[in-house]
């Protein structure tokens, strides 16, 4: 009797160590990763990655679009100075002029259309028609020819063309990407100066 009681002592003493033993493996390997109760070994927690943006972007009628302000007042936009095209439910319209609110140089008139149906290249064509027959170019001087613009962090394409028969006066700007289109008119300016500037205005008028 007094064996049994002793291998039973002896059997309770190893299972003791055995669980300090595991437990202190635990302890020290809790870094490591974790096992399911299924048997799997799940992989270390990793960061979300920053959602990314899904679907057409959409515009904004920003209050400063490229360090320009929104004219109110006496150098308000009072009314839609280019067809922008058939509207339908869901399509949003913003127009605009932004400029130096003590009048200073001439405004950009901007005008753009969200959540196009149709290609927004042709919508862009269709603004910039309406644009030229703004500033009245004579169509008989030929179509002003669009050169690509470099597009920044917003992508689509981007193209300005200058309606002058010098190398500077009426540029027109205009961009088109998944779902909107849009054109500014930048009076006395160049195509690089339009250009830039109108890459600017467009990070604050389209989310």
């Amino acid at each position: 009797m007094k064996c049994a009681s002793a291998a039973r002592a002896g059997l309770t003493a190893v299972a003791v160590l055995a669980m300090l033993t595991v437990s202190g493996c635990r302890e020290e390997d809790a870094g490591l990763p974790s096992v399911s109760p299924s048997g799997r070994v799940s992989e270390s927690a990793s960061p979300t990655p920053p959602a990314e943006r899904s679907g057409p972007r959409a515009l904004v009628d920003a209050p400063v679009a490229g360090g320009l302000d929104k004219l109110t007042g006496d150098g308000a936009l009072t009314d839609v100075p280019v067809d922008p095209g058939e509207m339908r439910d869901g399509m949003t319209l913003v127009t605009g002029n932004y400029g130096d609110p003590d009048g200073q140089g001439a405004p950009v008139l901007f005008e753009g259309v969200d959540h196009v149906p149709e290609d927004t290249n042709e919508r862009r064509e269709h603004l910039f028609r309406g644009m030229l027959e703004y500033v009245r170019w004579d169509p008989e001087l030929g179509h002003p020819e669009a050169r690509p613009v470099e597009p920044g962090p917003l992508g689509g394409s981007v193209e300005c063309l200058l309606a002058s028969l010098s190398e500077d006066g009426n540029v027109i700007c205009g961009w088109a990407d998944e779902g909107t289109a849009a054109v500014a008119l930048f009076e006395d300016s160049t195509l690089a100066d339009a250009g830039e500037l109108f890459v600017e205005m467009r990070g604050d008028l389209e989310r």
